[in-house]
């Protein structure tokens, strides 16, 4: 028999809680039995003043919705906030009713500017020294890697100036036939809108693109994020690696036996400051959990915290 639903009038107010209308395997509902930010309200609380102003936004309400947009692959405020209107999922998540106005898009950005990267870089530290008191990391094997974001600005805001920063109003005639070699190196484009995101590339035939770069040390345990640092594009990730290791061991605490990274790390200079034993291999995959890194790794150390 053919099947009929109406649809005129739908029943707006419902018992029980929003929980109970989202699925047990839903990430959002994994993540909040084990997600604990009472601590959050303090690490903010200095930036806030006590007696006067608008209440503002829950810290915890704040990074919940920064956590939320990750996890669903939503990486846009102003998206994420229209997709919290209709997700009751998001909604519950944050705490939220189906009837409660969310906070505008501005208001993250604002709050963002408000903590600062320090504070941020607070609270990354504390999630991971969360992770190692839970045993889900150990920092003992540590794989580097570093991955390129396409900046979002227009290909139209890009300008060419040069390095040397010469004004361009006296330019020579021997100046511009310089210029338009492509040998020299002297002359790239930058972005005017966002000078921080610099021309780069993840392959030889591919163009040049405004790019951030992410640096990433992820530990071997179960995938979890050690340490991050974001910069601009034409960092080599060489330049990075060791100062990354020696902060990744430092906020771990352990000692580092083995780390691995591609291709893109293995070139004189970067290598010059290692000193690598003899015993010891190079390889160039992921290792499982049950690879000996006694003998199956490469111990890259450094005079002070590897070995």
């Amino acid at each position: 028999m053919l099947g009929r639903k109406e649809r005129d009038q739908l029943k707006l107010f419902i018992t029980g809680s929003l929980r109970q209308l989202i699925p047990n395997d839903h990430i959002l509902c994994k993540v909040d039995r084990v997600l604990d930010l009472s601590w959050l309200r303090q690490e903010v609380a200095e930036l806030y003043c006590n007696d006067n102003g608008r209440p503002g936004i829950d810290p915890e309400v704040a990074v919940r919705l920064m956590l939320a947009g990750f996890l669903l692959g939503v990486v846009h405020d102003r998206r994420l906030l229209r997709e919290a209107q209709v997700n009751i999922a998001i909604r519950w998540f944050i705490g939220y009713g189906l009837h409660e106005p969310l906070p505008d898009h501005s208001s993250l950005t604002r709050i963002r500017q408000r903590w600062g990267p320090e504070r941020f870089r607070r609270i990354f530290e504390k999630t991971v020294q969360t992770c190692l008191t839970a045993k889900i990391a150990t920092g003992e094997i540590v794989h580097i890697d570093t991955s390129l974001i396409r900046a979002n600005v227009s290909w139209e805001s890009l300008a060419v100036r040069h390095v040397e920063a010469v004004e361009g109003a006296n330019v020579s005639s021997e100046a511009e036939e310089r210029k338009s070699s492509c040998k020299t190196g002297k002359y790239k484009k930058v972005c005017a809108t966002d000078p921080d995101a610099t021309m780069a590339t993840n392959g030889r035939n591919r163009r040049l693109e405004p790019c951030y770069k992410q640096h990433a040390a992820v530990d071997d345990k179960l995938g979890v994020i050690l340490d991050v640092e974001v910069t601009t594009g034409e960092l080599n990730e060489g330049q990075h690696i060791i100062e990354q290791v020696d902060r990744t061991a430092a906020r771990t605490g352990a000692k580092i036996k083995a780390v691995t990274a591609d291709a893109g790390y293995a070139y004189g200079k970067s290598m010059a400051p290692w000193r690598i034993a003899k015993s010891t291999r190079l390889y160039r995959r992921r290792l499982s959990p049950s690879d000996q890194p006694s003998h199956r790794v490469a111990s890259a150390r450094t005079p002070r915290t590897i070995s």
